[in-house]
Order: structure tokens, then C-alpha cells, then sequence
């Protein structure tokens, strides 16, 4: 006697509630047998294909019991009966329900993805069901290069690929001529005489002939239950294959996963784009905003540091506000000198200025001569062009010597070359021995005419003025600039009685000031762009519920043959975020085109990147595909698989 592998008891199916609640099955009671071949007709309606919905597990019952391998159904969850979808049950549907993008051979091999079989083996295993399905020449076919008895037989190849314990036919000649017909039908009762269970739903009595046993159903109950002879003697293992599991077992179901979603961003390639759409415009908003903040910034930075390094320059009087400040001499050589003598300082060089007439030849210009000491070029970045600078020996012996800028050799030297020349200042001669590089100020290039000499030369043989009108000093690299700031006023402090009769000013603080106000600046516009990336992330989300709505019917056959709810879910956030991440990369692309037409026309400054921009750019792509692709997805596997199915 055949053992019993499906036990239904009272059985009832209800639709709707209330007064427009309808029975579709009403107290089922069927005992299905190991080995056995059953018909289930019926006409339109009647509920047969709710029966076998609810035999494949594809739908429940409102009431009653439904008992398989000894096991209840009713107290299972969606992932447990999608586990006995995966290895108890294949599905024969009278529409195929193949995937379009799949190969005939990959559409026989996907019930296996979900139960972890290996590749190689999977593969294996499918090219030979469909080999001995007289489909050894299709096997790289796509379902619209087959005709659709090679459709049904591929549909067959799949419902065997997990073994096939009991095969679920649903009008598996619905769709196909009657020589096709004939061909699936002698093919399913091959199946069955292997010892497969056949159930089959169909209205046509001819091809419940090929039963051995057939049900009929008639307004939601059964009417005839008729068997040509009895089940032969089948023994079946009523316990569960045990499924892989473990670290590799995860890993091989990300790794299809995300190979599913590869496929299926190639495989509709327009919808693709334009869901990643509002990322690329996002993503390039927000690397190129950052990138012209950078370049900006750096811009401004160098223009600060051509001022001078590690400066700070100290002025007579209380500040720049200080009406006296211009009258106060408390500054001297010595304070320069002593300053200069101290471990935390580089060098220190004092400035002492006078205005005049300078003079060549029968030119003549009114302009400030800057005397400075030799150390000043290096402090202030000055480089030199032509000639050389004076040193620390012409300082001390008040040569009358100068460095002119571009500016005055234009004015003074049109036609000439200005080394070795004698110039005039209020009458004084100085002999040119440098000219400056053409250098860009920070607040853009000034007509100015600069000569640098001595500042000896200028306090004892040009103003007759024994004091000096700044320092500047250059602290050394591995020191703090405030730490040394506040040691340079306390001991000038200490020099000049415990006056502070002087005022500094700290290059890096205003280089803090410039960053922390282009920082500023940068993300208020990143925060603009930003906004674009989350109406982006929502063009994602909404996008990707289309997605789902269109491809309801595909996730409905993954759930058929055995995908859990974590294989759709994983699924579908993988494309989102494969979305997102593609869409960042062409974002990043178009950044760095738009910084090569940027480059090439605008001279003043370049669009800078930085590997933090581009790092948190892939990390926004990554975020909104999780974030905003989440609830698609669990929309996705959350379907119910008898719905899913039925949707066109």
C-alpha cells in the first residue's frame, strides 16, 4: 500500500467578507497517494485551480487543514512553505511562466539557485533534464526563440530540477496544439511512471484520460472521485532534504542575487537609466559644487600664503582701527633682532617704508620704497626673476641697492635691461640688482610699483628715521603658530616696559578664517545638491515600485519554485543600490568631463577633487539605493505568490 503524502480535511476557501464573502472550496476532504496520477475537471469556476494553488502551497486556506509528510501547513510561515515549495513540489503552468531574459538552460536551473546548489552542478543537472526533454540544441535559447511545446517542455525541465516529488500541472496543454498536447501528456505520464505524483487541473476530459485517477469539482465541492486502479506500492522518505546553510551557503545566494540583478538592470536597460537618472544629476552636482569649493579655496590659500608662510607681521599702535597708529614708532632693529635670536622663529626681518619721487632717465613717478631684510623674499615668497636679491651683508652695510617689481620695469625700463641701472629716489641712488617674478595678488593683479632695498638703506640714507615701521617674522614649520604668537606679545611686552603698545597679525588665522568661510560656503551649496541627490533617491524609490508592479509575475514564478522572501528582498535592494552605485560612477565621469571644459576656459583657478568627495559620493549612491530601494523591496517579497502569478 502506498504511503500518504497530502491529507486535506475540511478544507474551505473564502474570498471577500461579509455579505460579499463567496466559498470557492467548501469542505475539501482528499487523501493524495504517493506514485498516483490525478485529474482534477471541473468547469470555469469551480475551484479547481484554487485546490492546486493550495496543494502547491501558493495560496492557503481560510479554514481547515492541509497536512503534507505528516506536517500541517496551517502553522507555517512563508519562508517554511516556501521551502516545501523548493523541494516537494514542481509547477507545470498552461502559460509556461518562464523568464523572459533567462536561457532555457538558466530558467531549469533557478528552483536550485534558491536551494543552494552549486553552479557546475546545477547547470549540469539541467542540461541533462533538457537533453533527455529532446532540448539538447536549445539550451542558450531565450523562451521567445522556442515554440511553445519547447516552452512547456523547459516549463517541465524546471518543475524536475529539485527532484519533482510531486508535479502541479495546471492546463499544461491549455496553450498548445493537440500534437504538442499529445507530446507534454506522454511526458508527464513518463513522469509518473518514475514514481513522480502527478496532479493535474484541466476542463478537458480527454486529457484526464491519461489520469488514473480523476476528481471532479462543481461549485466549490467535490462530486466524483473514480479511480482506474490503484497506486502501485510506493515507498517515499517522508523527512525533508536538509538545505545547505552556513557562511558559504549566504554567500553563493548574495552572489546570484547579485547576478539576478545584473541581469535585470542589463535586460531593461532604458528603465534603468532613467532611474539612476536623478542620481547622475545629483551625484554631479555634488562632486563638481565640492570640487569648485576646493579649487576656490585653494586658490585663495596660495594667494594667502604669497603673503607670506608662517608669517606674522607685528605693527605699531592697538590695531588697524588705531587712529594713531601711523604716529606711534615703539617698534625697533632690536625688537627685530631679538625676535630673530628666539628657538620657535625662523627668521625676522624689520620693514621700514618712505614715499617719494622715483626717478630714471626723464622719468619720474611718485611711489613707496619698501626696505626690508634679506630675509624678507623667503618670508614673503617673493621670487626672483632677473638679477638676484640683496643679503644680510648689504643690510649691514646700508648698500644702496634694490629688487623692482614688474611693474616699475615696465614704467622705468621699457626698452632695457634694468640690471645694473641707477635709479633715484628723493634724489638717493639706488643700483638695480633684481627683478621680482610677476606675481597675482589675492585681490587681483595692482599697478602698484614696489622697490625693495635695504631697510638700513632706507632709515639711514634715504628718511633719516631711526625707527621701524613693522616686523615680520616666519615661525618654524613644527611650531604653533598661536603658541608662538602669544609668545612673541608677551615678550615684546616684556621689552617694552609691559606696553603693549603693538598688534599682530597671523597669516594663519586668516587662512582659517578663508577656510572655515569657503567650508561654509561648499556646504551650503552641497547642501542645494544634496537635495537634488534625495529627489533623486525618491525618483529611485518611486521608479523601483514601478519596477515591482511590472515585474509582479516574475516574482510570483521565483516564489513558485522555491524563493524565500529573503532571496526577492535581497534581489531587488541589490539592483537598487547597483543602481544608485552605477549612477554615482557616470555622476563622478561627468564631474570630472565638466572639470576638463572648466579647466580649459577658466585660467584663474582649477576644479579640485578630493578622494573624501568622491568616497562620500559612492557612500550617498550606496545609502539612497539601501534607504530608498528598501521599501520596493520588501513590497516585492512580501507579494503573495497566487497573485503575483495571476498579474499579466
Amino acid at each position: 500500500m502506498s504511503q500518504t503524502i497530502i491529507e486535506i480535511k475540511n478544507l474551505t476557501k473564502s474570498f471577500g467578507s461579509g455579505e460579499n464573502k463567496t466559498d470557492v472550496l467548501k469542505n475539501i476532504n482528499l487523501n493524495v497517494k504517493a506514485g498516483e496520477f490525478i485529474a482534477i475537471i471541473g468547469a470555469s469556476g469551480s475551484g479547481k485551480s484554487t485546490l492546486m494553488n493550495i496543494l502547491g502551497c501558493l495560496d492557503t486556506a481560510t479554514s481547515g487543514d492541509y497536512i503534507i509528510n505528516k506536517k500541517n501547513t496551517t502553522f507555517m510561515n512563508s519562508d517554511d512553505l516556501a521551502e516545501l515549495r523548493r523541494q516537494k513540489f514542481g509547477f507545470i503552468f498552461q502559460r509556461y511562466n518562464l523568464l523572459s531574459n533567462l536561457s532555457a538552460l538558466e530558467n531549469v536551473a533557478l528552483p536550485a539557485i534558491y536551494s543552494g546548489v552549486e553552479r557546475n552542478d546545477r547547470l549540469s543537472r539541467a542540461s541533462s533534464i533538457l537533453t533527455s526533454l529532446g532540448l539538447s540544441e536549445k539550451l542558450k535559447n531565450k523562451p521567445s526563440e522556442l515554440s511553445g511545446g519547447q516552452q512547456q517542455r523547459v516549463s517541465i525541465g524546471r518543475a524536475l530540477m529539485n527532484g519533482g516529488e510531486i508535479i502541479l500541472a495546471d492546463e499544461p496543454t491549455g496553450a498548445l496544439d493537440s500534437h504538442s498536447g499529445e507530446n507534454v501528456m506522454d511526458i508527464i505520464r513518463d513522469l509518473n511512471s518514475k514514481n513522480h505524483t502527478i496532479i493535474l487541473v484541466t476542463h478537458d476530459k480527454n486529457i484526464a484520460s491519461y489520469a488514473d485517477r480523476v476528481i471532479e469539482i462543481k461549485d466549490g465541492e467535490i462530486i466524483s472521485d473514480t479511480s482506474k486502479k490503484q497506486a502501485a506500492d510506493i515507498s517515499v522518505n517522508m523527512k525533508s532534504k536538509p538545505e545547505k546553510q552556513g557562511l558559504d551557503f549566504y554567500k553563493n545566494q548574495f552572489i546570484e542575487s547579485f547576478k539576478m540583478a545584473i541581469n535585470a538592470i542589463s535586460s531593461h536597460k532604458l528603465r534603468s537609466f532613467l532611474t539612476m537618472l536623478g542620481i547622475i544629476i545629483g551625484i554631479t552636482s555634488v562632486v563638481s559644487i565640492v570640487a569648485l569649493g576646493n579649487g576656490s579655496q585653494q586658490k585663495i590659500l596660495a594667494n594667502i600664503n604669497s603673503m607670506g608662510t608662517n608669517t606674522i607681521d607685528i605693527y605699531p599702535g592697538s590695531g588697524f582701527g588705531d587712529m594713531r597708529s601711523g604716529m606711534v614708532k615703539t617698534l625697533t632693529d632690536d625688537d627685530s633682532k631679538v625676535l630673530g635670536e628666539q628657538s620657535y622663529i625662523n627668521s625676522s626681518t624689520p620693514n621700514a617704508s618712505t614715499s617719494g619721487v622715483l626717478a630714471y632717465k626723464n622719468i619720474a613717478v611718485n611711489t613707496q620704497v619698501n626696505g626690508v631684510g634679506a630675509e624678507y623674499f623667503n618670508v614673503k615668497g617673493v621670487d626672483i626673476a632677473e638679477g638676484s636679491k640683496f643679503y644680510d651683508s648689504d643690510v649691514r652695510n646700508n648698500d644702496q641697492v634694490a629688487v623692482i617689481d614688474p611693474n616699475t620695469k615696465k614704467k622705468l625700463f621699457p626698452n632695457e635691461d634694468p640690471i645694473g641701472r641707477i635709479i633715484f629716489i628723493n634724489k638717493k641712488p639706488l643700483k638695480v640688482i633684481g627683478v621680482s617674478a610677476e606675481k597675482k595678488s589675492a585681490f587681483g593683479n595692482s599697478d602698484n610699483l614696489n622697490v625693495w632695498t635695504p631697510y638700513t638703506t632706507v632709515m639711514y640714507r634715504i628718511s633719516g628715521d631711526k625707527n621701524i615701521d613693522s616686523i615680520t617674522v616666519k615661525v618654524k614649520d613644527n611650531v604653533s603658530m598661536q603658541a608662538a604668537e602669544k609668545s612673541i606679545i608677551a615678550l615684546l611686552k616684556i621689552k617694552h616696559g609691559g606696553k603693549k603698545d603693538f598688534f599682530t597679525m597671523n597669516t594663519d588665522s586668516i587662512k582659517q578664517t578663508v577656510e572655515s568661510t569657503t567650508n561654509t560656503m561648499t556646504l551650503l551649496i552641497s547642501s542645494i545638491a544634496v537635495i537634488a541627490l534625495i529627489v533623486g533617491g525618491i525618483g529611485v524609490m518611486n521608479i523601483m515600485l514601478v519596477s515591482v508592479t511590472e515585474r509582479t509575475k516574475e516574482i510570483g514564478i521565483r516564489m513558485a519554485i522555491g524563493a524565500r522572501e529573503t532571496n526577492i528582498l535581497q534581489q531587488f535592494l541589490i539592483e537598487a543600490v547597483l543602481i544608485c552605485l552605477i549612477g554615482g560612477a557616470i555622476g563622478i565621469a561627468l564631474s570630472y568631463m565638466i572639470s576638463i571644459i572648466f579647466n580649459n576656459i577658466v585660467t584663474d583657478f582649477a576644479m579640485s577633487f578630493s578622494i573624501t568627495s568622491i568616497v562620500m559620493a559612492v557612500f550617498c549612491s550606496t545609502m539612497i539605493g539601501v534607504v530608498f530601494g528598501f521599501m520596493p523591496a520588501r513590497n516585492a517579497s512580501k507579494l503573495n505568490p497566487i497573485n503575483a502569478l495571476s498579474r499579466e
